[in-house]
């Protein structure tokens, strides 16, 4: 009973290296682990993490959050080498689509990881929303469920478990469920019809799991999504989907605060696997939950047969995936080109001023470089950089003179000050090229605009590239 119990914890951990109690765990029937920005330091690191784990355990289930884009785990320390949804999206291209994630999966597969929780299967339905954003293909529920799918097909060829996320979908909320419990304004009719869309593709692709979202959908109950044995009933029943359900992190707040309640009400409405990387949990904390999931049991508040099920879904997503030549090192960068779009003439001259225009990322994104300055002067060295949350009309102004202003968003429809400081440069009759990294908003009445769809690295390069293009 205890290793079935291990069985479906996916518990994140401290360090570069494994530590011994989790060794031990993982040798005793422990399902896996997620690594985050914390266990990284690059790819032959990670590649020596995972040997140590699947030493004792060859089957043992390691994910990762590798998105892509503003989502980037392997690549945290200076921003990914592949576009994002929303910039695969913007190109429209599934061939290309399919490239990149099957570029993504075999660098995982190279390192020994064996599940991507990816791709993000959620739609840009209210420019309001704090979470989803350019981690979505768009808000087209048609686009985003071709998309998807070409996704999934690309990351599962190279022999990587794909996980469609966040059913069903987060992208009418405007709330984080990181820190609240988002209550979606949709009916169950407009569900069908929009956002299950793009999940019903990936199960028809062969998606290996499906992550649930912390989400209230009323006409379903007050439960969310994750403890909600109506909607799992649903994405089994209705889109026909037999693999592994994977919660997102029981360690939001949208669930609450204790994780032995959490993971014992998920696996009752018949959740597989329990995502517990958030926070770094230790192994004390294990056998808590160890210890409260066997209680369960016991009690009758879970079927040992519920639990048996979940624990061989779960544990399913732990083959070894195979080492395959399909990374490209360039095609990040081809993508991003392809997704840049531009109104205006963009001429910036030799030595324009760059105003990055910082704010702070959501929990998802975490603490990742972000900011054209850098990559403008590596092709442009006259550029003077000016990196601000907090940077007034007057003050650029008197820094840039004559000069060309490239102001850089992400999101600039969620920030006053940053829509307040494009229109205002605008009113004064300078200059002004704006980019946008985030979901694209309403034109601020810039000279020029030119939409990135994603803040990663290579959509920053190719937004520089694009500025110099048009300079010389």
């Amino acid at each position: 009973m205890d290793q079935l119990a291990a069985a479906v914890l996916l518990p994140g951990f401290h360090g570069t290296t494994a530590p011994d109690w989790l060794l031990r765990r993982v040798a005793d029937g422990l399902g896996g682990v997620v690594l985050f920005g914390r266990n990284v330091v690059d790819d032959a690191q990670v590649t020596a993490l995972c040997g140590e784990l699947r030493s004792v355990r060859p089957d043992v289930v390691i994910g990762i959050d590798e998105e892509g884009g503003d989502v980037t785990r392997l690549d945290a320390g200076h921003g990914s080498e592949v576009p994002g949804n929303h910039a695969l999206g913007a190109a429209d291209d599934l061939d290309l689509t399919r490239s990149v994630a099957a570029s993504i999966g075999a660098r995982l597969a190279h390192c020994g990881i064996s599940l991507n929780l990816a791709p993000s299967a959620d739609l840009v339905l209210t420019l309001d929303d704090p979470i989803i954003g350019v981690r979505s293909f768009g808000s087209d529920p048609v686009l985003a469920a071709r998309h998807v799918a070409a996704w999934v097909e690309g990351l599962q060829a190279v022999g990587v478990a794909a996980c469609a996320k966040h059913f069903p979908g987060h992208g009418a909320s405007t709330e984080d469920s990181h820190e609240q419990l988002p209550v979606l304004p949709r009916t169950e009719e407009q569900l069908r019809a929009v956002e299950l869309v793009p999940f019903q593709a990936a199960v028809h692709a062969g998606v290996r799991s499906i992550m649930t979202g912390h989400l209230v959908v009323p006409e379903w109950g007050s439960a969310p999504v994750t403890l909600n044995k109506h909607a799992i009933n649903l994405l089994r029943s209705e889109l026909g989907f037999t693999g592994a359900v994977i919660t997102d992190g029981l360690d939001m707040k949208a669930v609450g605060g204790d994780l032995a309640v959490g993971a014992v009400r998920a696996l009752a409405a018949g959740v597989d696997a329990l995502c517990l990387g958030g926070i770094a949990l230790d192994d004390d904390d294990l056998q808590w939950l160890i210890e409260s999931i066997v209680a369960a049991v016991k009690s009758g508040e879970l079927s040992q047969e519920r639990l048996a099920q979940a624990a061989a879904r779960s544990l399913a997503l732990g083959l070894p995936p195979s080492t395959v030549d399909a990374h490209d090192a360039e095609i990040g960068l081809t993508a991003a080109r392809r997704a840049v779009e531009v109104r205006g003439r963009v001429d910036a001259g030799t030595s324009p001023v760059v105003v990055d225009l910082v704010v702070d990322p959501s929990i998802a994104v975490g603490d990742v470089p972000w900011g054209l300055g850098p990559y403008l002067r590596e092709v442009l060295p006259g550029t003077e950089v000016i990196a601000s949350r907090d940077v007034s009309a007057e003050e650029v102004a008197r820094a840039a003179g004559d000069r060309t202003i490239v102001v850089v968003t992400r999101d600039a429809h969620r920030h006053t000050s940053a829509r307040q400081l494009v229109t205002n440069l605008t009113n004064l009759g300078l200059d002004v090229v704006h980019v946008e990294t985030g979901v694209p908003g309403p034109d601020l009445g810039s000279v020029a605009r030119i939409d990135t769809h994603g803040g990663s690295r290579v959509s920053l390069r190719a937004a520089a590239e694009l500025i110099l293009k048009g300079t010389t």
